[in-house]
């Protein structure tokens, strides 16, 4: 059966609780721009965007969510080959539309992940070079997403076999157990990252900053409204991907990653960069801590018929999740 070809992450689709708290905190401080706006959604996008990367829900039962996590395919025939591993492997799936997005195929992956894929889309000029309405920050383009998952092996091989995603970096402890893996389609380092712990759940959305002042601009902004406590962790410089990197939180909890510096993984001698779980510089290079807040609390995931996903404990559960 062929594999789909599957361009890149494209989209996530959150729920929040109060609409205008997340238009202030995404457009207002962190500068994301308006494609449509509509009494109960917000699409959103970054300077290099063509298309909205991001939409805002408002929520109707009171428990903000990730309704899905969507993929741009490169064709038709991708698509095809989609709907046929979903029947080969019974996996649940469904047609949807969103605006601009006439055809999107909806299924749960073996693991719980709500994901949506995509060929047909309408498309946006550009405001990378519209510097004139540029605001906040800079937040410039889409870059990647990580989940929370049970077991980090087991999903890494699934992408990797069934849609032919690459393994750029991954986490192992002395025994061989995979704690962390990173994947990617387009040749950055990544588009989806696995991390071990109770899920499917989101751990971040991430955008691409244009440099680390935008992202060191990024704190001065948040500080400046008096919502320091929205930054959770960094600014700093990973040593898996070497990028550097600031999280905060939304004000319904959304982890977003400003995220800048990584490299590319296109060279076909390129081959995978294993990290130790204990070594020090793997989680921040120059060695600073990790609140446990980022380890444990995370985005949880749509079910496929409505509702919460359930989610399971990590599959390593020997080593308090503080310490991954």
């Amino acid at each position: 059966m062929p594999k789909p070809d599957i361009i890149r992450i494209a989209q996530a689709i959150f729920t929040v609780k109060d609409l205008n708290a997340s238009k202030e905190f995404y457009v207002d401080l962190l500068g994301m721009n308006i494609l449509h706006e509509e009494n109960d959604a917000l699409y959103l996008r970054g300077v290099e965007d063509r298309e909205w990367t991001l939409k805002l829900e408002k929520c109707t039962d009171g428990q903000p969510r990730v309704r899905q996590l969507g993929y741009r395919v490169r064709d038709e025939a991708s698509l095809d080959a989609l709907l046929a591993l979903a029947d080969t492997q019974k996996l649940p799936y469904r047609w949807e539309e969103e605006l601009d997005r006439p055809k999107m195929l909806r299924l749960q992956d073996p693991f719980g992940i709500p994901v949506s894929f995509y060929h047909e889309v309408k498309t946006y000029p550009w405001l990378l070079q519209e510097y004139h309405q540029h605001r906040g920050p800079g937040l410039q383009r889409v870059d990647h997403c990580n989940v929370m998952v049970p077991d980090v092996k087991a999903t890494t091989d699934w992408y990797n076999d069934q849609l032919g995603f690459r393994l750029s970096e991954y986490t192992v402890d002395e025994a061989g157990d995979w704690w962390a893996a990173w994947i990617q389609r387009r040749g950055g380092v990544h588009d989806f990252a696995l991390t071990n712990g109770a899920g499917p759940r989101l751990h971040h959305w991430a955008y691409w900053m244009p440099d680390a002042m935008s992202i060191i601009k990024t704190c001065d902004i948040l500080a400046g409204a008096r919502q320091a406590e929205k930054i959770e962790r960094g600014p700093g410089r990973h040593g898996v991907s070497n990028a550097f990197f600031l999280y905060i939180r939304d004000p319904d909890g959304h982890r977003i990653e400003l995220y800048t510096s990584d490299y590319i993984t296109v060279d076909p001698d390129f081959e995978p960069i294993k990290w130790m779980r204990d070594d020090p510089r793997r989680q921040t290079l120059w060695g600073a801590k990790t609140p446990r807040s980022w380890f444990e609390e995370a985005s949880v995931m749509e079910a496929f018929e409505g509702g919460v996903q359930d989610f399971k404990a990590g599959k390593l559960t020997g080593i308090p999740q503080h310490v991954i």
